[in-house]
């Protein structure tokens, strides 16, 4: 319960540092340059999933 109980307080605090980081500009554009990447991550992501779900749906060639 120890455990649980540190684990939120970590994404408490990270949420209020995030908060008071988007207010000043430098901390803005940082956070958009992060939320940037994760973006670009999550399109190749997405991209290689439907690339492979495309492949496993194909009719097996004999």
């Amino acid at each position: 319960m120890k455990t649980v109980l540190w684990f939120l307080i970590g994404v408490i605090g990270g949420f209020i540092a995030a908060h008071f980081m988007n207010k000043d500009p430098r901390g803005h554009d940082i956070l958009a340059e992060v939320d940037a990447r994760i973006n670009e991550f999550t399109a190749i992501m997405g991209d290689s999933y439907r690339e492979h779900d495309a492949r496993l749906a194909e009719p097996a060639k004999d």
